[in-house]
């Protein structure tokens, strides 16, 4: 019989021993999620008195304005320091000119108005994108017969829907169109317009992915026609490209982005690496309703453990260099923390 001794490896190092117990692995984490680091997006819908459940993402809901200020109470007792607001409006408002996203009085700004009369401080962001307000669905103004919005002219109509989101209390706009030279544009927009300190939130580099599926259904513009999937292919930038959204990252900061977000978030934590190590600026990543939808449905199936997989995607986009984080896990995580 052998010695078992001389199966003894003669290591000098053993990385092991700084994982061998909970203390020692909580001593050397190298990356945290704090709660003031995400931000919880939410649905608003005209109406009073109004919750309610989206079918493809369990636990999120549409909300009528009083019910999202109650909502945004909630969040912000946990903890939560931000929202970004996406409104469904009535399909009777919705045309192919988008006319009523520069209605003063639309939902979207009325939404904005009556959290910051409740919150002061809150930071409220306010999505800029024609997609709630077109019959089409698409992020831009479209040509009879086309299926790719006209650049200029939507940008045209981002510039005044930043200018009303601001004077209705946003802190932070985003477009979220990809558009070209759409951030330089708001950003001579608002400061013409004495906006000097609201921010923007540039949607740098947006994918044209298969995860934004229920998002669509939440706001209403899941279809362009019927039987018909919405595509944007020809202004989202193409999933194989990392190269491409190295140079939409840098046009954007070059155009006075505050802030670079990169969307979706778990496939393209190569992207958000990259951002990270390009850029001095604060990173966003947001983590997209598809994301959410497919972590809660293994859950339900009882195939994942909700609070591991939740905290493990979220801490991979944070050890990836997002500095905030957009998830719809936002109020479902800070209340696991107080557990």
């Amino acid at each position: 019989m052998s010695d078992k001794n001389n199966h003894i490896l003669n290591l000098t190092r053993r990385p092991r021993r700084l994982r061998q117990t909970s203390n020692i692995r909580k001593m050397f984490n190298e990356t945290e999620i704090n709660i003031s680091q995400l931000i919880q997006p939410l649905f608003v819908v005209e109406g009073k008195n109004i919750t309610e459940p989206i079918k493809s993402m369990p636990g999120i809901n549409r909300y009528s304005i009083d019910k999202l200020v109650d909502e945004c109470k909630v969040l912000l007792d946990l903890g939560i320091l931000g929202v970004a607001l996406f409104p469904k409006i009535n399909s009777d408002f919705k045309c192919d000119s988008a006319k009523e996203a520069l209605n003063p009085n639309g939902l979207n700004y009325k939404a904005i108005r009556e959290l910051r009369r409740h919150f002061p401080q809150m930071v409220i962001i306010a999505d800029l994108a024609l997609d709630p307000y077109t019959k089409h669905g698409h992020d831009g103004l479209i040509v009879a017969g086309e299926d790719s919005p006209l650049n200029d002219e939507t940008v045209e109509i981002l510039e005044e829907m930043a200018v009303l989101s601001a004077f209705a209390g946003a802190d932070i706009v985003a477009p979220s169109d990809m558009m070209d030279g759409r951030v330089a544009a708001i950003r001579k927009a608002l400061d013409s317009n004495k906006f000097k300190s609201t921010l923007i939130l540039s949607y740098a580099a947006k994918f044209a992915s298969a995860f934004y599926g229920p998002f669509r259904e939440a706001i209403g513009s899941s279809i362009i026609k019927p039987s018909k999937v919405l595509d944007k292919t020809s202004y989202q930038l193409n999933p194989a490209n990392r190269r491409e959204a190295k140079i939409e990252v840098r046009l954007d900061e070059k155009e006075g982005a505050d802030i670079l977000m990169i969307k979706p978030a778990g496939p393209y934590l190569d992207i958000i690496r990259d951002t990270r190590e390009s850029s001095n600026l604060p990173i966003a990543a947001y983590q997209v309703s598809g994301e959410y939808a497919q972590i809660m449905a293994s859950v339900e199936k009882g195939w994942l453990n909700l609070e591991e997989t939740r905290r493990e995607s979220l801490i991979s986009i944070r050890r990836a260099g997002a500095d905030i984080i957009i998830s719809y896990f936002s109020k479902s995580y800070a209340e696991s923390c107080l557990t």
